[in-house]
């Protein structure tokens, strides 16, 4: 195949442009106190405060009472009036190729997924773009805080958890190296001659037995003294010490058991489910064993022709009721730019059986326990770094969800971005256009 070089370079310097055309310059840091009078605080532990005063200093929530009652002293402070308006916490998107990406049709600028099969040591954050035009979309829905993941192969590599408002990926560190990436192996759907079958069986199971003879290898790197270095080997020492967590991508209800019981069996201190699509078949299997679960966005058909056409819509209140551990992602197709629907599938579930507050711990309190970080991150508490935001109305409702204000560790965003840039542009344009030809009339 002849690959034209020229074309590649033009497709490359002409996305730079359209970078540089829409980069946003990052919040400065927190200068003076910072409070936020009169919302509802959604807090995100289930928990609201109708009439609420919160308040921000150096990047941490100081206070978050019900300001009913309160004498507030706004001198040498920075007063936010949103009476009528919702504060939630910043959502977290888990299982994302966010920055990861420039050009599609580009192999060159896919930086998610590597050549090989055994990459644990392959770090997505090393590859991750700050100055991608998608961030700024998302983060107009409240999307705040996001987990960088390879794909590919049978182990994809490391992910890291990120603020999406920095200059570069040292700036947008929130957790380094959180977690290895499996992808259990799986058996296609078998059609044609017993020989494509018999194939297809022996080409799983040569998988299984390669995936298990590295998961050995590594232990006993692990157990040893490592006379030689092993870069590969010694990036998955953290999964037996419990610094990282093991991130088993996998759908089938066979898959998920098999999953569970290879990670018990190679003494992996903590996994987690991602995709989990049948994860409502045996749901009560994984709350007993207290694996936690990404589930796969619930915008979805059904994997099988069998399933209920909702049965996706129906997962999330299947697996709250079992007493599940999860959260939400969105993967799947046009992940980088629709996932600014992620409080959407999440307002799906509320139509489907789960309240509104446990519809967002879903996408904030829930996520962070699942990758680590809820000590400082996922509900509006005191102590917990100020990453949230103001929304007009229902941020779980497409058509109310308007954010005025958005902080990510007291720094205060910019929510602008190229759509809404556009969208300006050209509704000037067409006003005046009409107030001609109105003028004409």
């Amino acid at each position: 195949m002849h690959i034209d070089m020229k074309k590649i370079t033009l497709l490359s310097f002409c996305f730079f442009l359209f970078t540089l055309g829409f980069a946003q310059t990052p919040a400065k840091n927190q200068s003076k106190r910072i409070m936020l009078y009169g919302a509802t605080a959604h807090i995100g532990n289930g928990d609201i405060i109708e009439n609420s005063l919160i308040v921000i200093e150096n990047g941490k929530i100081t206070s978050v009472e019900d300001a009913t009652h309160v004498r507030i002293d706004i001198s040498n402070a920075e007063y936010f009036d949103v009476i009528g308006k919702h504060i939630y916490p910043g959502f977290i998107l888990p299982n994302t190729t966010l920055g990861l990406a420039d050009i599609d049709a580009v192999r060159a600028t896919r930086d998610f997924d590597e050549v090989g099969e055994l990459n644990p040591h392959i770090r997505s954050i090393i590859a991750y773009n700050t100055d991608s035009p998608v961030l700024p979309t998302i983060r107009t829905n409240g999307i705040l805080v996001g987990q960088i993941t390879p794909k590919g192969g049978m182990i994809s590599g490391t992910s890291s958890i990120v603020e999406f408002d920095a200059w570069n990926y040292e700036d947008a560190l929130y957790k380094e190296d959180d977690g290895v990436h499996l992808n259990w192996p799986r058996k296609p759907w078998l059609y044609g001659d017993h020989e494509h079958a018999e194939k297809s069986k022996d080409h799983f199971t040569e998988d299984l037995i390669a995936m298990e003879e590295f998961f050995e290898k590594a232990k006993a790197y692990y157990l040893t003294n490592k006379p030689q270095l092993d870069i590969s080997l010694q990036a998955m020492e953290g999964l037996f010490d419990g610094s990282k967590q093991l991130f088993i991508h996998v759908s089938s209800t066979k898959g998920i058991k098999q999953a569970v019981l290879f990670s018990q069996k190679m003494g992996i201190k903590k996994m987690v489910l991602v995709g989990a699509e049948e994860s409502w078949r045996i749901a009560d299997f994984i709350a007993e064993n207290e694996i936690p679960v990404i589930l796969n966005r619930v915008h979805r058909l059904p994997r099988h022709k069998s399933d209920a056409v909702d049965v996706a819509f129906k997962t999330p209140k299947i697996l709250q009721d079992a007493g599940v551990l999860y959260c939400l992602d969105y993967e799947g197709d046009m992940e980088r730019m629709g996932s600014r629907n992620l409080p959407f599938t999440a307002g799906t579930a509320v139509t489907y059986g789960l309240t509104k507050e446990e519809a967002l711990m879903t996408i904030t309190l829930n996520t962070a326990k699942i990758l680590g970080i809820d000590a400082r991150l996922g509900s509006l508490e005191i102590g917990k770094d100020a990453t949230l935001f103001v929304s007009d109305g229902d941020a779980l409702d497409m058509m109310t969800n308007k954010l005025s204000h958005a902080f990510i560790r007291g720094k205060r965003l910019d929510l602008n971005n190229h759509q809404s840039d556009l969208y300006q542009k050209y509704k000037a344009k067409y006003k005046e256009q009409l107030e001609i030809e109105n003028l004409v009339k």
